[in-house]
């Protein structure tokens, strides 16, 4: 009797490569081993072999394919460095800043200059206390209404009020023209009244000629008493003459009464090489004009301050 020389054939199964490791719970769970049958060769063929190892769910896996994922590090992904800011730009923005808190506490510091004159001179205008001091009030709201109101009255255009904007500005420009005429009268008042009593100071040639002026008066009462004769003329004649060397003495007191306006005058005629000579009057009309005009504009300066600042904030 011939040897049976059927095998047993075991099936090698490889492990594909594509397929992933199990994750989660899966991974804990140890595949439990099933015992394989053997087949003969003669019985199993080689395609239903391949198609029930490919069909098969559940292989033996080694240790280092389960923890394939867990050794791969994750990259880190940094973000990307932050664009660092312009240093010139920064230093505009904080010079615009500085410059705009200036422009503020000036328009502020003339505002409340301009209170004060309209105050002070309204006040001024009254006959009793309670006539003076009604005036302040009215000096006072005024000059309050004319700060304020540019301010108002241009963000009620932007809003697009323009009938309230327009009476606004109605408002502003008959409070600002009470305030110049207030300033315009504290200026003159108090500049006349200085150069009054600068004019009005004795210095040493107005000293000498009084006292020549006085000796030569007494000569000609000495000389006429008897009557009026040829040196009683003379005498005359003398009274006359120390009289208009007294007059050119307290001309000259009066004219460095103001040196502002003579230094002015002088600079101006060296400037334009004699082609410009304005009088003291001319040049004392310009400085009442200023004194009474930039106190008022405080209120042009804080809405130039306000539009700026809103112009730099929407940038």
């Amino acid at each position: 009797m011939a040897e049976d020389t059927t095998a047993s054939v075991i099936p090698l199964h490889q492990i594909p490569l594509k397929k992933r490791a199990k994750k989660g719970t899966e991974r804990t769970r140890a595949p439990r081993p099933r015992k394989r049958k053997a087949k003969s060769a003669a019985s199993a063929e080689p395609e239903s072999l391949s198609s029930e190892s490919l069909t098969s769910s559940e292989f033996l896996i080694p240790p280092e394919f389960l923890h394939m994922d867990e050794a791969i590090p994750e990259q880190s992904v940094t973000p990307p460095p932050a664009a660092a800011a312009d240093p010139n730009q920064a230093a505009t923005s904080s010079r615009d800043r500085v410059a705009l808190g200036l422009l503020s506490i000036a328009a502020l510091s003339l505002g409340a200059v301009g209170i004060t004159i309209n105050g002070w001179f309204a006040r001024s205008l009254g006959s009793s206390d309670i006539a003076g001091w009604l005036f302040l009030a009215v000096g006072v709201a005024a000059d309050l209404v004319a700060l304020v109101m540019p301010s108002c009255a241009a963000g009620l255009w932007r809003t697009g009020q323009r009938a309230t904007a327009l009476v606004g500005w109605a408002v502003w420009l008959m409070t600002f023209v009470f305030a110049v005429t207030a300033g315009i009268g504290f200026a003159s008042t108090n500049i006349s009244d200085v150069t009054t009593a600068r004019a009005s100071r004795v210095t040493p040639a107005v000293t000498n000629a009084q006292s020549a002026l006085t000796d030569a008066m007494a000569a000609r009462d000495r000389e006429c008493k008897g009557g009026v004769g040829k040196f009683c003329r003379e005498r005359e004649a003398a009274v006359v003459e120390r009289r208009q060397i007294l007059d050119s003495a307290m001309t000259a007191v009066g004219q460095t009464s103001d040196p502002q306006s003579d230094a002015a005058i002088k600079l101006l005629t060296w400037a334009s090489h004699g082609m410009l000579r304005p009088t003291p009057d001319d040049f004392a009309m310009l400085r009442l004009v200023l004194l009474a005009l930039l106190p008022q504009i405080g209120g042009i300066l804080l809405l130039i301050g306000r539009h700026s600042r809103h112009k730099a904030d929407r940038q």
